[in-house]
């Protein structure tokens, strides 16, 4: 059987009885064109059924866009080292599309340096936006501002959720958290747990893990409302008053088995516990960090639950690719990860 013509500028132009370079203009809205010839080359493509190539036009127009990546700044090995391996794959992806991917850095502790870094994305002119919103007032601030400019952005790793932002690739954060509640007490039930959080911004606007927390609590409160559950605050950046923090809480409450951090640096508390060992104890964290594997390995960490941080960078900077380029939107609006649950049995196979 004989596959069907393909229709190209070229028909339309005959058909219409005008030049191709007029077709062109007409399509692509380049250049002054006579009404008459608009509608000759308008009625043309209806009849003939012509679809244009949007690929192709995107690459002669040579027209060049820039998705902006506003990202905390990251040590090697940490967890935004992993997003940014997914910024530098989506960069190369959407290089062929005529789009730059530029990431701006900022100190996740400091809001001060999310709104400079913000202001350095909005003077930049983006086409796109990918995200995590860390700090939620300024964030608000600041979509507000893209969406003013009709500049889509993609939320990565958490979302707000009642925002109108164009996509979000992550976790389901509510359910991650009720996700390590059920990990940390399947084994028994307990009488107490701890729960261990990092020390953010003074200002404290920023809680990234906020819904995984109250996913958590709520398991806990449906299953086990008799449970006492207690927060231990540990600043990252001083590794010696995290020992003497946890030293202090444990010396207090030395029945306190079960342990559960939200964020991806449970390697943070793992020195203590390995120096203060306890048959009965618990710990649930989250991420495949190289520190946090090999404390999963020992039986320090009990279970991880990972995300593929890379991928949910690369797959919001395709998305707006798409929708820069090809006008074509995602299927889904949240577009969450799978929910992977690393143990010291199957870790060698992930």
């Amino acid at each position: 059987m004989e596959s069907k013509k393909k229709i190209t500028i070229k028909d339309v132009a005959r058909k219409a009885g005008i030049s191709k370079g007029t077709v062109d203009r007409v399509i692509h809205n380049r250049g002054e064109v006579s009404e008459e010839s608009a509608v000759k080359v308008s009625k043309a493509i209806e009849e003939l059924g012509y679809e244009p190539n949007v690929f192709a036009s995107m690459l002669a127009s040579k027209k060049e866009h820039l998705i902006a990546c506003l990202l905390p700044a990251f040590s090697s090995e940490d967890y935004w080292s992993m997003s940014n391996e997914g910024v530098e794959r989506g960069a190369a992806m959407a290089k062929s599309f005529n789009v730059t991917v530029r990431t701006f850095n900022y100190d996740q502790y400091d809001i001060e340096s999310f709104k400079s870094a913000c202001c350095e994305v909005l003077d930049a002119e983006p086409s796109g936006v990918v995200l995590a919103p860390m700090f939620k007032n300024e964030t608000r601030n600041f979509v507000e501002k893209l969406s003013e400019k009709r500049i889509p952005y993609a939320y990565v790793d958490s979302k707000i959720e009642e925002d109108d932002y164009f996509t979000y690739f992550g976790l389901p954060m509510y359910q991650s958290g009720y996700l390590s509640a059920y990990l940390l007490t399947m084994r028994e039930k307990p009488s107490k747990a701890a729960v261990v959080r990092i020390l953010r911004d003074k200002a404290k606007q920023s809680d990234p893990t906020i819904n995984r927390r109250e996913g958590f609590m709520d398991y806990m409160s449906e299953h086990f409302p008799e449970c006492e559950i207690q927060n231990i605050f540990i600043n990252p950046n001083d590794p010696e008053s995290i020992a003497t923090t946890l030293q202090e809480f444990f010396a207090n409450h030395p029945d306190f088995h079960h342990i559960v951090m939200f964020n991806s640096r449970v390697f943070l508390i793992t020195t203590y516990l390995e120096s203060h060992p306890d048959s009965l104890r618990r710990v649930i964290g989250y991420d495949n960090l190289k520190q946090n594997l090999a404390a999963l390995r020992t039986g320090t960490v009990s279970a991880l639950i990972t995300q593929h941080a890379d991928n949910q960078c690369f797959n919001a900077i395709q998305a707006l690719s798409d929708l820069i380029v090809l006008k074509k939107t995602p299927a889904k609006k949240d577009n969450y990860m799978h929910m992977d649950i690393l143990t010291r049995y199957n870790i060698d196979y992930y």
